[in-house]
């Protein structure tokens, strides 16, 4: 809860946005063990991510969240505006 209460103002501070928040329903396909809530934040570039992770005045808040559950990951990825070149065999047009 005290993690809540200041990461989304910290987030938006450092230029990131909440995309998505969701908690778990059911499982639709897969063997992989299902996170029990999703927080998607989109960064307006590594550079701010990065200044999110690093502030000295978050230390104490970083904790709060990978320890405030089981199996914390946390990944970064790219912005696709298109899927195909990623695909094998896809030819372009």
């Amino acid at each position: 809860m005290s993690y809540s209460r200041r990461s989304a103002a910290e987030v938006e501070r450092h230029g990131g946005r909440v995309v998505a928040l969701g908690a778990f329903r059911e499982a639709e396909t897969g063997d992989v063990e299902p996170r029990q809530v999703l927080i998607l934040v989109e960064w307006e570039s590594k550079a701010a991510f990065d200044s999110y992770r690093d502030d000295p005045e978050l230390a104490e808040l970083h904790p709060l969240r990978e320890h405030g559950t089981s199996n914390y990951i946390w990944n970064t990825y790219d912005k696709l505006d298109d899927l195909r070149p990623l695909l094998k065999g896809h030819r372009p047009r």
